[in-house]
C-alpha cells in the first residue's frame, strides 16, 4: 500500500507540473520529475516499471503471464529469473573469472588495471591507446587513441558520474543492481586501420548459437553503425532488423568465427538466452562482454519475424526470485 501511494504521489506531481506552465523551464522540471518517477518506480515495483516502459514504447500492454515475443520473454527473464550467475557474467570484471574458470581466459582482452575510483588511475603508466570501462552498466566507455590528446579531467568527470549510477534503474535491468561499481582498463583493440573493430554479437539459446549480428562502420567520434544478421552457418542473411534489409550488402565470415561459435556454446549453456559479443583481431576471437537484455529488453528495430522466431527459441525456466 505504501508503494502504491508513493507511485500515486509521483504521478500526481507529474500531472501538476504538466499543467503549471510551458517552455524550457516546464520541460526541465517535467524531465527531472520523470527521472525521479522512473527511478522510484523501478525500485518500488519493477513489474509496474516494465509494464509502463513497454506500453510507452509499443503502445500496447505486455503479456507477462504468457510471453510470446523475444522482447516479452527477455523482460520476463529480467523480472523472474534472478540467477546470480547472470549478474556475475553481465559485470564486465567478474565475467572474466567465469570465462577463465571455463578455460577460455585467453580470449579476453588484456587487462591493464582495475580501479575502485577514477583517482586511482595512473595515466602515466598506460600505453598510448587504451579503453576505460565502468563494469556495472552499458555504454560507460572511454576510448583513448592518443594519450597526448587525451583530456584526463573530462574522463574523470564522466567516470565519476557513471560510478554513481545504479544502472538497474535506467531500464529496469535488475541484474545490474547488486554489482559493485569498478573501472577496468583494457588494451585498445582496432581493425589495423585506426577504426573500431567490427562487432560480432552471437545470439545463444540454452548453449546453442542461432544467429550472429554484425555491427560495422562504427566511428570512434560518431554513433553510427550498420547492422546485419546471419544464420549460425553464415550461409543465409536474416531479415531480423529493419536496418539490415539491404540485399546488396553482404558481410564476409570472420576468420575467427568457428572459435567464436565454440566459445559461445560453452559459456552460454547455463542461460536461456545470452548474447556473446566478440571481435576478430588478427584472426583471433576476443570476447568483449555477455549481454542478457539487449537494448534493455525492448528493441523496436527488430522485425516481426525476428520477434516471433527468437521468442520461440527462449524456453522459460522455473522462476528464481
Amino acid at each position: 500500500m505504501k508503494h502504491e501511494l508513493e507511485i500515486m504521489l509521483f504521478t500526481g506531481i507529474k500531472k501538476a507540473v504538466s499543467r503549471s506552465g510551458a517552455g524550457i523551464l516546464y520541460y526541465m522540471v517535467l524531465k527531472r520529475f520523470e527521472i525521479i518517477y522512473q527511478a522510484s518506480l523501478s525500485r518500488l515495483s519493477p513489474v509496474l516499471f516494465v509494464k509502463r516502459r513497454y506500453k510507452k514504447i509499443y503502445g500496447r500492454s505486455i503479456k507477462l503471464r504468457k510471453p510470446e515475443t523475444f522482447d516479452e520473454k527477455l523482460l520476463w527473464l529480467m523480472l523472474y529469473w534472478k540467477h546470480p550467475l547472470k549478474t556475475e557474467c553481465a559485470d564486465k570484471y567478474t565475467m572474466r573469472s567465469y570465462v577463465e574458470q571455463k578455460g577460455w581466459g585467453h580470449i579476453l582482452p588484456e587487462l591493464l588495471g582495475v580501479y575502485e575510483n577514477s583517482s586511482a588511475i595512473d595515466y602515466d603508466t598506460l600505453p598510448d591507446k587504451f579503453v576505460l570501462k565502468c563494469t556495472h552498466g552499458c555504454g560507460f566507455n572511454i576510448i583513448c587513441t592518443n594519450k597526448e590528446e587525451f583530456v584526463r579531467d573530462d574522463a574523470k568527470t564522466k567516470l565519476d558520474k557513471w560510478m554513481k549510477i545504479d544502472y538497474s534503474k535506467v531500464a529496469g535491468e535488475l541484474h545490474y543492481h547488486s554489482m559493485k561499481p569498478r573501472i577496468i582498463n583494457e588494451k585498445f583493440l582496432d581493425d589495423l586501420a585506426g577504426e573500431l573493430p567490427v562487432d560480432y554479437k552471437v545470439f545463444c539459446f540454452d548453449g546453442k548459437v542461432h544467429c550472429t549480428l554484425i555491427v560495422q562502420e562504427r566511428k570512434i567520434a560518431k554513433h553510427q553503425a550498420v547492422f546485419d544478421y546471419y544464420d549460425r552457418e553464415w550461409k543465409t542473411k536474416l531479415p531480423y532488423s529493419h536496418s539490415s534489409l539491404r540485399a546488396d550488402r553482404n558481410v564476409g565470415k570472420p576468420a575467427a568465427y568457428d572459435e567464436m561459435l565454440e566459445v559461445a556454446e560453452v559459456l552460454s549453456k547455463p542461460f536461456p538466452f545470452v548474447r556473446m559479443d566478440f571481435y576478430d583481431i588478427k584472426g583471433k576471437a576476443i570476447l568483449g562482454e555477455m549481454t542478457f537484455t539487449p537494448s534493455g529488453g525492448i528493441d523496436k528495430g527488430f522485425t516481426d519475424l525476428c520477434q516471433s522466431t527468437l521468442g520461440n527459441l527462449i524456453k522459460l525456466p522455473p522462476k528464481i526470485l
